[in-house]
């Protein structure tokens, strides 16, 4: 079991300095620690140098092992912005199987005054932290963290990145030999590039003789303070990792000026904000004269996810995304109860096989700040109504009202809008771009296009072959009593209900598989009303529920995007048929290791199919989309992205037949 960011201390303090309760080991010395780090491993990996010779909206990479306290972070970012051009951007890719709790955290950066501007922009997004990849955006977007929460032989197998430099970080080889075995080493070589450095406070020999065997040249050079030696190499002989196939490498990346985003809901506007934080010009076309008027445009959103407690693709996808939109929306809405609430979630445990799910579920070990589970009478308390059943809470979740996130996403430098109009073809210029045609009309025109259009995306020719399909929704807004704003928190059962804002709570919502109809329809309403008595009784008492006329309640339906294996399709387009005809072989030969030129349609991307988890996949959709599109680390597992990539159906469709199994996904 991986303990959480705050399950359990994992750091005792000994006269001032934060020792590592399971390795024996200092984090760093009070005394001099910040000097350490900036000799070993900033002067080690000659990155002042390095940085101002970042090219023109150039990046770099750093991997770490051992995130630590962040210290080191914090010193490479401040070195970062004193020596780096303007419009350069820093990856920081970390990796740490015991995070440090919020409380530790602060107390450790708290040595540093001189960090203490960087430090809070960390600890402001540094939440809960369940195992998997973390992605973190600071400074608009010029600085990004990714943290890999779990044992480093597992996790960096399972990233893609290039590295320009690394620190190697973890406590003494003596004290966690694991992080320093030939299997992490392997992949520091994978990872690695000609060229890309390494520097460690250590001198063993084992780790001297380690690098050399995974291609790294390496070099004693002076130690800090009273250490005579440590370790610094370049790597000259990168390793090559195992065989992939060919539509699952990553695509030779080319600079991007600008694209275009088609579609203005919760997966448009994400993927425009994480694209603009590059500096990418981007054109944003939706055929509403508003953000968000169709499927996000809903008054409240939940943030809402119910996992499984099996290791699936969905499960990983909505708990990264979960995670990922709480700190993006710190950072760019207030918590008001207007724009969204931070209120939490109760996933209530309402027949046998959701309080068997949930027990399973408390049972991996996540942090109590991402999710615990509560008795009735705790759930009771926490939801300021009384509730049939204990669950599962989700204290950093809450409730959103999508437009504002849309807005306020779209809202920064380098974005365009174009509403009102409908794009009804896109089609390649002679000089390779992308344009996009509005009744016949060139209207925009980018290196790179985007399809965020929900359902409507299937309407272009390039997207024809994705089985997308829709599900139709209804949700019912019922006017607040005085006995009702008691609800604190958002419930969820096999309906769900917020709590109140501007005088009304939602409530729903239906789901039709069978119905892609996007009329308000009366009889939803009453389905919603009907469905509160599971959820809470006692809530529907106090909305007056037996005495409500659902036909004069307000409603709003919208068909849900989908596919038939529930997870969203973001990345890169191919051209289908000529993709069946590349690599036919494999009709005949599943497991045949096939090389070949992908057929990939260039510079098109979708990013769709989020169903009724938006809020919880789209923000991260995007930021996936922007790290393909520029070349940079991605956010996710290699393993994840691969079950999210539009591809996904091409090749199963040559080695499992037309069918689509299940089982990557939950509905």
């Amino acid at each position: 079991m991986i303990a959480g960011i705050d399950a359990g201390t994992v750091v005792d303090w000994v006269d001032g300095e934060p020792r590592s309760r399971h390795f024996g080991d200092i984090y760093f010395s009070r005394a001099r620690g910040l000097e350490e780090t900036r000799h070993v491993f900033l002067d080690g990996n000659d990155l002042a140098r390095r940085f101002a010779r970042i090219a023109a909206r150039g990046t770099f990479t750093i991997g770490e092992t051992g995130f630590g306290t962040g210290l080191n972070f914090l010193a490479a970012w401040c070195l970062f912005e004193s020596a780096a051009p303007a419009d350069a951007r820093l990856h920081f890719v970390s990796t740490e199987l015991h995070p440090l709790g919020a409380h530790d955290l602060a107390r450790a950066l708290s040595l540093w005054p001189e960090l203490r501007i960087h430090a809070e922009a960390l600890l402001a997004s540094y939440d809960a932290l369940p195992p998997g990849f973390h992605r973190f955006v600071f400074a608009a977007g010029r600085v990004t963290l990714t943290l890999l929460v779990g044992d480093a032989a597992s996790t960096l197998p399972s990233l893609d990145a290039s590295i320009d430099a690394w620190f190697l970080d973890g406590f003494a080889p003596s004290k966690n030999p694991g992080l320093w075995s030939a299997e992490v080493l392997t992949q520091i070589s994978r990872l690695s590039h000609d060229g890309t450095t390494c520097a460690t406070y250590t001198a063993a020999g084992a780790v001297r003789r380690g690098l050399d065997a995974v291609g790294y040249r390496v070099e004693r050079a002076p130690g800090f303070g009273a250490k005579r030696e440590m370790l610094r190499g370049t790597c000259v002989q990168p390793g090559a990792g195992g065989y992939r196939p060919p539509w699952t490498r990553r695509n030779a990346v080319t600079p991007v000026r600008d694209v275009i985003v088609i579609g203005g809901g919760l997966a448009g506007a994400s993927t425009a904000a994480s694209l603009a934080a590059r500096g990418i010009r981007v054109t944003l076309i939706d055929r509403c004269r508003r953000l968000a008027d169709e499927t996000s445009g809903n008054a409240q959103g939940m943030l809402y996810i119910k996992p499984s407690p099996h290791p699936t693709p969905l499960t990983a996808l909505v708990v990264a995304g979960l995670a990922f939109t709480q700190r993006t929306l710190t950072t760019v809405l207030p918590s008001d109860g207007v724009a969204w609430s931070r209120c939490g979630v109760l996933s209530l445990a309402h027949d046998v096989a959701e309080a068997d799910r949930i027990e399973r579920i408390a049972a991996l070990g996540w942090p109590a700040a991402f999710a615990h589970p509560v008795s009735r009478d705790e759930a009771s308390g926490i939801a300021g109504v009384d509730v049939p059943a204990g669950g599962l809470f989700y204290p950093g979740a809450g409730w959103v009202h999508p437009p504002a996130l849309c807005e306020a996403l779209v809202s920064r430098d380098g974005i365009r809008l174009r509403l009102g109009q409908r794009v009804d073809r896109i089609e390649r210029t002679p000089g390779g771009r992308w344009c996009a045609l509005a009744d016949g009309e060139p209207i925009a025109e980018a290196d790179v296009v985007v399809v965020a259009g929900g359902l409507s995306s299937r309407g272009f020719a390039q997207c024809g072959t994705l089985p997308l399909r829709g599900i139709r929704g209804q949700i019912t807004q019922v006017p607040a009593t005085d006995a009702s704003r008691s609800l604190r928190t958002v419930l969820c059962a096999e309906s769900y209900a917020a709590p109140a804002r501007e005088g009304g709570h939602c409530v729903g919502a239906t789901f039709d598989v069978h119905d892609q109809a996007s009329t308000y329809r009366v009889e939803d309403n009453r389905a919603n009303l009907d469905a509160l008595m599971q959820v809470s009784p006692a809530f529907a008492q106090a909305l007056q529920v037996e005495s409500l006329d659902a036909g004069t309640l307000e409603g709003r339906a919208g068909v849900r995007c989908v596919t038939p294996d529930y997870l969203p399709v973001i990345g890169p387009v191919v051209d289908a048929l000529a993709f069946a005809e590349r690599f036919n072989a494999l009709r005949h030969d599943a497991k045949l290791k096939v090389e070949g030129e992908v057929p990939w349609l260039s510079g098109f991307y979708v990013n769709t199919g989020h169903g009724s988890r938006g809020l919880v996949t789209a923000p991260l959709g995007g930021e996936l989309i922007a790290s393909l599109v520029a070349g940079e680390p991605l956010p996710l597992p290699e393993a994840l992205v691969r079950a999210l990539a539009p591809v996904r159906f091409a090749a199963r469709s040559l080695t499992r037949g037309r069918g689509n199994a299940r089982g990557t996904g939950d509905p």
